[in-house]
C-alpha cells in the first residue's frame, strides 16, 4: 500500500543510492533514534526552555533530513527525446529596469536556436530603447502601462497576444544553448506534461555563489546541490518545480489554471503547484542549455533569498500544499522539503548563540558532557555529515555550505515571517556586474553573532580560571564551538570583502583564441587569454613601441571564421627579465567596434555555453568521503586534466599543400609534459603529417605531427575541435621523435 501511495509516477531511468549509501543510511536512523530518544534525559530542568529548545532545533534537523533523504534517494537521468516537429513555439524574455547591453546578449542567443519560433521582448518597463532594441533585431515587441502582478502579470500580458502552443521563458539575463528547444520539446509528445525545466546555471564564475577550489578545478557554487540533486530527486516523484527561466511550458497546461500564478513573489514554485494539483507532470533535464548572471555580491544575494523565502511562505498560505486535493503523498512532502529550508534560519540561530550563552552565564541545556553523551552524540553527528555528503553525490560541500548558512540564516528567518504577515512586494534581482558598494547593514546581523561568539571564548576561559562556574568539558565544548561559529563568520567576511574588490562591467571569460594584430605592414600573432565582447588581453612577442592609447587592428579567430576588430591599447602588461630590463609580456585592448554585427558575432560565441567549463575542466562535483576512502585502499591516482592550462596561438598547413594555406589554432603542452595538444576550428584530417608553428613571446620550433581526436566541443557559433599530437608513420617508424618539444 505504502509502495502505491509514493510510487514513481514517471518511470523514468533513476539512478538509485548504491548500498553503501543504503547502509550508511540506515546507520544514521539507528543512531538517530538510539541519541535523540536518550536526550530528554539529559535536560538541565534549571534551565528548561534553553535545554527544549536546543532539543527541539536538533528534532527539526532530524525532519528535515528525513525528509531530504526521502527526497534525493533516487536521481533521474534524462536525455533529449525525439524532437516532434510542426508546433508552434514562442520565446519570451521579461524584462523591467534591465540594461540594454545585457538584453541584446540574451536576444541574439534566442534568435539563433534551433526550431522555428518567434522571440518576444517583453517590458514592463515601456522603455523607447527597449522597443529600438526590439525593432534592431527583428523581433516582437510587448510593453505594459502598468505593473500588476509584477513578472507573472508580465508574462500573462503576453500569453493574451500570443497563440503558440508552447512558451519558452528566459530572464533577462539567461541566454539559451542553440539546441534548447530541439532538447525540450520531444517530452511534450506527452499531452499531459505541462513544463520541462533545465539548470539555471550562470557564466559570471567570480560572483558571490562561485567558489574555486585551490587546484582551479574544482568550482562549486550555491546552488549545485539544488540543480545538480535535489531536482532530480523531485522529478523523480513528479515534483520538479518551475525556477521562472530555462523552462519551455504547455500553453494549455497554462490556460488550464488561468495562467502563471499572481499574488505571491515567486510566481514559479506558486506555478508548479498549481499544474501539479491539476495532475500535470514535470520534466526536469539535468543537462545545463542556458546561462545567466549569478548576484555578483552579498547584497543582491541575500534580497533574492529573501524574496523566495518570503513567496515560498506565501504560497503555502494561499496553495496549503499540505491539506489541498490533488497532490500525491510524495509531491507533499517534497514542497514541504523546499519550505521549511527557510526556517533553517531559526535553527541555525540558535546554534550561534548557544555556546555564547553557555560560556556568558555558565548555564549548560544539559546535565553534562560525559561519556555517556559523548559516545551517542559524536557518531550521530559525525553521520549526520556523512550521510549528507553521500547523498550530495559530491555537491554537498559542507565546509562552503555553512558558509552560506551563516551568510544566509537571518535572511531566511526573516523570509519566514511572511507566512504570518501581509505580502511583500516583488524585487528584481540586480544583475549588473560593475562594482558597487555593498549595503553595510545587510550582513549587521552576521557581525553581531560572529562578535559575541568571538567575546564569549576568552569571558568563558576567564570566568571558569577565576569562578569555576563551568565544568571543564562545558568549557573546552562551547569554547570549540564558539570558535567554529567565528570560524565561518569569519571566512565569509574575509570572502565578501574580497569579491568585490575589482569587477568589470562585462564578465571575462577565461577563453584562448587565435589573433593577428596588424602593426603596419607587419603581423602580429597573438594569444587572446580572457575576453568579453568590451575588451580583452592579448599576449604574445608585443614590439616595444606599443604605448596606452596606441589603436589596434588585426583579426580574432572564431569557430565561426575571423572575426575582425579594431581597438586601443588599456594597458601594457610588462615582466622583468634576469637582468632586470623589462619587457611587454602583453597587452589590454579595449574593443572598438565599426558595427554591431562583428560584436554580435563574439557575444553569440561567448554567451550561452559552457566552453569555459569545458576548457578548463571544471566541475562542481568532488569526490565524497566514501569514494575518497576506497581511492585510498585502491592505491588509484587521481585523474589529470585532459586539458592543459595555458595555450598559444599556432598557425598549421598540410605538409603536402605547402603553406599557401595558413589556418589559425592553439597549441600547449599536457599536463606534465606527456604530449601536446592542438585546438581547430575545423576538422583536421588524421593520418595526415600537418605543420605546426606555436607563436609566443620565444621563438618556437615547428612540429610536424599527425593528430588522434580527443574531444569536440560545441558552442553557440561553430565545433570545436580537440587533437593530440601523434607522429607520423615516418618518426614512428624510425623510432625517435625529434620535433617534438613542449613550448
Amino acid at each position: 500500500m505504502l509502495h502505491n501511495i509514493f510510487k514513481n509516477q514517471d518511470a523514468v531511468p533513476y539512478i538509485p543510492l548504491d548500498m553503501s549509501r543504503r547502509i550508511l543510511v540506515i546507520l544514521f536512523f539507528i543512531l538517530a533514534i538510539w541519541y535523540l530518544s536518550w536526550r530528554p534525559g539529559t535536560f538541565n530542568h534549571d534551565a528548561m526552555f534553553f535545554s527544549v529548545a536546543l532539543y527541539a532545533a536538533e528534532l527539526y534537523g532530524l525532519f528535515v533530513a528525513v525528509l531530504h533523504i526521502f527526497m534525493v534517494s533516487r536521481l533521474t537521468r534524462r536525455e533529449p527525446l525525439p524532437v516532434i516537429e510542426g508546433r508552434t513555439v514562442d520565446v519570451f524574455i521579461p524584462t523591467i529596469n534591465e540594461p540594454v547591453d545585457l538584453l541584446r546578449k540574451t536576444i541574439i542567443a534566442a534568435r539563433n536556436m534551433d526550431y522555428e519560433h518567434d522571440t518576444w521582448l517583453l517590458d514592463d518597463g515601456n522603455r523607447p530603447e527597449m522597443k529600438q532594441l526590439a525593432e534592431d533585431y527583428g523581433i516582437r515587441y510587448l510593453a505594459r502601462d502598468t505593473n500588476e502582478d509584477a513578472k507573472a502579470g508580465n508574462l500573462n500580458h503576453a500569453l493574451a497576444q500570443s497563440d503558440a502552443e508552447f512558451i519558452c521563458i528566459f530572464d533577462a539575463d539567461h541566454c539559451p544553448q542553440q539546441k534548447f528547444i530541439v532538447n525540450t520539446i520531444g517530452y511534450f509528445a506527452d499531452n499531459n506534461v505541462a513544463f520541462v525545466q533545465t539548470p539555471q546555471d550562470f557564466y559570471n564564475l567570480d560572483s558571490f555563489q562561485h567558489r574555486q577550489d585551490r587546484d582551479g578545478k574544482g568550482l562549486w557554487t550555491e546552488q549545485s546541490l539544488f540543480f545538480r540533486v535535489i531536482q532530480r530527486g523531485k522529478d523523480y516523484w513528479n515534483a520538479a518545480f518551475f525556477c521562472g527561466s530555462c523552462a519551455i511550458v504547455r500553453r494549455s497546461a497554462l490556460d488550464s489554471i488561468g495562467g502563471f500564478a499572481t499574488g505571491t513573489l515567486t510566481e514559479d514554485l506558486h506555478t508548479s503547484i498549481r499544474l501539479h494539483k491539476k495532475g500535470y507532470r514535470s520534466i526536469y533535464m539535468q543537462q545545463s542549455m542556458a546561462y545567466g548572471i549569478a548576484p555578483s555580491n552579498v547584497e543582491p544575494f541575500l534580497n533574492q533569498r529573501v524574496r523566495w523565502g518570503q513567496g515560498a511562505m506565501q504560497v503555502w498560505k494561499k496553495e496549503g500544499f499540505l491539506t489541498c486535493r490533488g497532490l500525491t503523498p510524495a509531491q507533499r512532502l517534497n514542497y514541504l522539503a523546499s519550505a521549511l529550508t527557510y526556517f533553517d534560519g531559526w535553527q541555525k540561530g540558535l546554534f550561534y548563540l548557544a555556546p555564547a550563552i553557555v560560556l556568558f552565564t555558565g548555564v549548560m541545556p544539559i546535565t553534562a558532557i560525559n561519556s555517556e553523551f559523548l559516545i551517542r552524540f559524536v557518531p550521530y553527528y559525525l553521520l549526520n555529515y556523512f550521510v549528507f555528503e553521500e547523498l550530495g553525490r559530491g555537491y554537498g560541500k559542507t565546509l562552503y555550505i555553512e558558509q552560506y548558512n551563516f551568510a544566509r540564516f537571518a535572511a531566511f528567518a526573516y523570509a519566514t515571517l511572511a507566512l504570518f504577515g501581509a505580502n511583500n512586494k516583488f524585487a528584481v534581482t540586480d544583475k549588473t556586474l560593475t562594482p558597487v558598494e555593498v549595503n553595510r547593514r545587510v550582513l549587521i546581523p552576521q557581525k553581531v553573532v560572529s562578535i559575541i561568539n568571538l567575546l564569549a571564548i576568552p569571558l568563558g576561559i576567564s570566568l571558569y580560571y577565576f569562578y569555576d562556574y563551568l565544568p571543564v568539558e562545558g568549557v573546552v565544548a562551547n569554547v570549540i564551538w564558539a570558535s567554529l561559529n567565528f570560524g565561518f563568520a569569519f571566512s565569509l567576511f574575509r570572502f565578501t570583502s574580497g569579491i568585490n574588490r575589482f569587477k568589470r562591467s562585462n564578465y571575462r571569460f577565461p577563453i584562448s583564441l587565435p589573433a593577428q594584430i596588424k602593426q603596419g605592414e607587419k603581423i602580429i600573432y597573438a594569444t587572446v587569454d580572457n575576453i568579453s565582447s568590451s575588451g580583452c588581453k592579448f599576449y604574445g612577442a608585443m614590439p616595444e613601441t606599443l604605448e596606452t592609447g596606441s589603436e589596434l587592428e588585426g583579426i580574432i579567430m572564431l569557430p565561426s571564421g575571423e572575426l575582425p576588430f579594431n581597438g586601443r591599447v588599456a594597458a601594457k602588461i610588462t615582466a622583468t627579465l634576469e637582468d632586470g630590463s623589462e619587457y611587454i609580456k602583453g597587452i589590454g585592448c579595449q574593443f572598438i567596434w565599426r558595427t554591431p554585427h562583428q560584436q554580435d558575432q563574439l557575444d553569440l560565441f561567448l554567451y550561452g555555453s559552457g566552453l569555459q567549463w569545458r576548457l578548463h575542466d571544471l566541475s562542481e562535483q568532488s569526490l565524497t568521503p566514501l569514494q575518497w576512502i576506497l581511492k585510498i585502499f585502491r592505491k588509484q591516482k587521481i585523474m589529470q586534466s585532459v586539458h592543459p592550462e595555458f595555450w598559444v596561438t599556432t598557425s598549421y598547413y598540410y605538409k603536402d599543400q605547402g603553406n599557401d594555406r595558413i589556418s589559425l589554432g592553439l597549441i600547449a603542452g599536457k599536463p606534465g609534459g606527456d604530449g601536446m595538444y592542438v585546438i581547430a576550428f575545423t576538422a583536421l584530417e588524421k593520418n595526415r603529417p600537418i605543420v605546426f608553428q606555436p607563436h609566443s613571446r620565444t621563438v618556437q620550433p615547428a612540429l610536424l605531427k599527425c593528430v588522434e581526436p580527443v574531444e569536440m566541443l560545441e558552442s553557440p557559433s561553430a565545433t570545436l575541435f580537440i587533437y593530440e599530437l601523434v607522429d607520423t608513420n615516418e618518426q614512428q617508424a624510425r623510432g625517435s621523435d625529434t620535433n617534438a618539444r613542449t613550448i
